[in-house]
């Protein structure tokens, strides 16, 4: 049984954490970052990828 996440106060979250709330791999969201093919599209910031956490809901079907 899934445990739920702690509500998240941030706008948007680095690599890590957004593959983790996603279930998916590192590697995979930075391919979408670079091929801008995935369900959604990350920030960049300074370089880094930032990824939404309004994207991130939407995508997990949780926006609302």
């Amino acid at each position: 049984k899934l445990q739920p996440r702690e509500p998240e106060a941030r706008a948007a979250l680095p690599t890590p954490a957004a593959a983790a709330h996603l279930t998916r791999a590192q590697q995979t969201l930075r391919l979408w970052a670079c091929r801008e093919d995935g369900p959604l599209r990350p920030l960049r910031i300074h370089g880094r990828l930032a990824w939404p956490v309004s994207e991130i809901k939407r995508v997990l079907g949780l926006a609302g």
